[in-house]
């Protein structure tokens, strides 16, 4: 049996292949000798022991959102509610990976062709056109002209960072457009993408619904040609669609004054049960014939949040127009992260392309969307048997993973260090972390604040 090599001759080794074999001393050699020999003096830019160049450096506040899950894993109380992530949970309180995912996992395992090689830029070619086809419906004519570019993204974050950047390059205006309120990362970046960020009018807190007056008014003043981020189906975090009639309303105003939608889409199928029915607005925009930009993720729906899977369409007016388009992208995209990653779209190829396994998804799709309505209506019933002030039918009203509660800051601490109920200080409170158990003690807990605090 071959010894091990000693740690002398490991370290000669090594300084073979570090050190030039001439006699002359290069400068690099002799600064590696200098600091072998403990002669060489620190520089500001070496960190010594005990400082460090980062120093001055302030410790950054937590993300208004996640930071609600720190605050709660720290939290020793055995009744403590996690109302802030925005992520599907069981009636157990527990994370659930979908039996449709775990079979297209054991697929792509049992393949022995399968190889780890790079993807291209673009990303994965099948999962590109089967994203496409469930966003837009397989008889779109949008995808049979070909005018539809599809690259796979990092999520629907990274789909936004992507057509965000793409905007500030070629496009001619850089003002984009967002609800107020909106998902809190999306004024972070596209400001990051070198957009000017400006709102419109969206919630209205008096009657906890849509401000639609407020919205169409803000959407006409809106310079030409400016962009609009319209969330597709269950806004973050009001909950809040408009209708069909009103989305017809939105979408002649953006047409006349040709405002260009780029919308976000993360929660297709998961919010009403119909991946038809969630797509609605999107399709209505596409029928036109017009141009937009499409953010999808697959976080919600595949439940494949760690995987990071997500696609930007952009529907183009001319097929010509998206393989320059395409061209492009694969620019912004090469020196941001090269290529994306494989395996989360694998498993979305899989189940998309047969027909048997997307059955099976739209099933457990229905399921989770069912257990999230029937929270809702679970807490209304509560706060409603409690004779707690004001009216709570928006609960049931409000559609998606999110309700915003319309709860204050001061009632939100109040309930966090009374109750050990966590969520973020707007009041919004993910449906998906309740459950039968704790539906009792988060109407106890809002009953408390509404009445104590006004």
């Amino acid at each position: 049996m071959a010894q091990e090599p000693s740690a002398d001759r490991r370290l000669s080794t090594l300084a073979r292949h570090l050190l030039p074999s001439s006699p002359r001393r290069t400068a690099a050699a002799a600064e590696a000798e200098d600091i072998a020999a403990g002669t060489l003096e620190s520089s500001p830019t070496m960190a010594s022991q005990g400082s460090s160049v980062f120093a001055a450096l302030a410790q950054a506040p937590e993300d208004p959102i996640l930071g609600v899950t720190v605050a709660y894993n720290k939290d020793p109380s055995p009744v403590k509610v996690n109302l802030g992530v925005g992520a599907y949970r069981t009636e157990e309180g527990k994370p659930l990976v979908l039996n449709v995912v775990r079979r297209a996992e054991q697929i792509l395992l049992n393949n022995p062709s399968r190889v780890k090689e790079y993807l291209p830029i673009t990303g994965l070619a099948e999962f590109n056109k089967l994203s496409a086809k469930l966003i837009f419906g397989a008889d779109s004519p949008a995808i049979h002209e070909n005018r539809v570019a599809t690259v796979q993204c990092l999520s629907g974050t990274g789909s936004l960072r992507v057509g965000g950047e793409f905007l500030a390059r070629h496009y001619h205006e850089r003002t984009i457009y967002i609800p107020q309120p909106t998902w809190g990362n999306h004024p972070k970046v596209f400001t990051l993408s070198g957009l000017t960020v400006k709102s419109y009018r969206y919630y209205d807190p008096a009657t906890r619904g849509l401000d639609f007056k407020g919205l169409l008014e803000d959407l006409s003043s809106a310079p030409s040609g400016s962009i609009i981020l319209l969330h597709a189906c269950a806004h973050n975090p009001t909950g809040v669609d408009p209708t069909i009639d009103e989305w017809e309303q939105i979408r002649k105003l953006m047409r006349s004054k040709s405002l260009l939608p780029f919308f976000d889409s993360a929660y297709q199928g998961f919010a009403s049960g119909s991946l038809d029915k969630d797509t609605q607005s999107v399709r209505m925009f596409v029928a036109d014939g017009g141009e937009l930009l499409m953010a999808q993720s697959y976080a919600k729906n595949m439940g494949l949040y760690g995987e990071r899977v997500g696609a930007l369409s952009i529907v183009c007016g001319s097929a010509d127009v998206a393989v320059r388009v395409e061209s492009q992208l694969k620019l912004v995209i090469r020196p941001m992260y090269s290529n994306p990653p494989l395996h989360g779209a694998s498993i979305v190829a899989t189940i998309l392309r047969n027909s048997e396994m997307f059955n099976e998804w739209t099933l457990e799709l229905k399921a989770m969307a069912d257990r999230i309505i029937s929270m809702r209506q679970q807490l209304f019933d509560a706060l409603k048997s409690r004779g707690t002030p004001g009216d709570w039918s928006h609960i049931i009203k409000q559609i998606g993973m999110f309700t915003f509660t319309g709860l204050n800051s001061e009632q939100v601490a109040f309930m966090r260090q009374e109750y050990h109920i966590y969520m973020t200080s707007d009041g919004r409170i993910s449906m998906a972390g309740l459950s039968a158990r704790t539906v009792p003690h988060l109407a106890d807990a809002i009953h408390a604040a509404v009445t104590q605090l006004k």
